[in-house]
C-alpha cells in the first residue's frame, strides 16, 4: 500500500539484569526502533470507556505492522519527541484478513 506511511517509533524493551538486596529483579530498557508504526487518534467513546475502566487516558493508538514479533505490552514508547506508555495487550485481528500493512492497535498514554 503506497498510500498510507507510519513513522519510526522507539520501542523500549527490558531485560533483567540483576537482582537487588531483596533478590528482586533489575530491569535494563533497550531502545528499539520500529519502522512504520501508524499513529492515530481514538474516538471519543474509546477515551472514556478506557478512562473509565482503568484510570488512564488515551491520547494516540498505534497501528503495529503485521509480522512484528516485539512485546508491546506495558511498554514505554517514544515518537514526536515524547514518552508514552502502553496501556494493556495490543488487540490483534487476524493477520491474512486485514486488508493493509498494520495487524494489531496498542493505546498509549502520556508519559512523563
Amino acid at each position: 500500500m503506497g498510500l498510507l506511511k507510519g513513522i519510526s517509533v522507539t520501542l523500549y524493551t527490558q531485560s533483567e539484569t540483576s537482582t537487588d538486596d531483596f533478590n528482586r529483579p533489575i530491569y535494563t530498557e533497550t531502545p528499539v526502533v520500529v519502522e512504520n508504526v501508524l499513529v492515530g487518534r481514538p474516538s471519543e467513546d474509546e477515551v472514556l470507556d478506557t478512562l473509565n475502566l482503568t484510570g488512564r487516558k488515551v491520547e494516540y493508538i498505534l497501528g503495529i505492522p503485521k509480522g512484528d514479533t516485539h512485546d508491546w505490552e506495558d511498554k514505554t514508547v517514544e515518537f514526536w519527541g515524547q514518552r508514552f506508555r502502553t496501556i494493556g495487550m495490543p488487540v490483534t485481528g487476524i493477520q491474512d484478513y486485514i486488508p493493509l500493512d498494520w495487524g494489531q492497535n496498542v493505546r498509549v498514554e502520556r508519559y512523563e
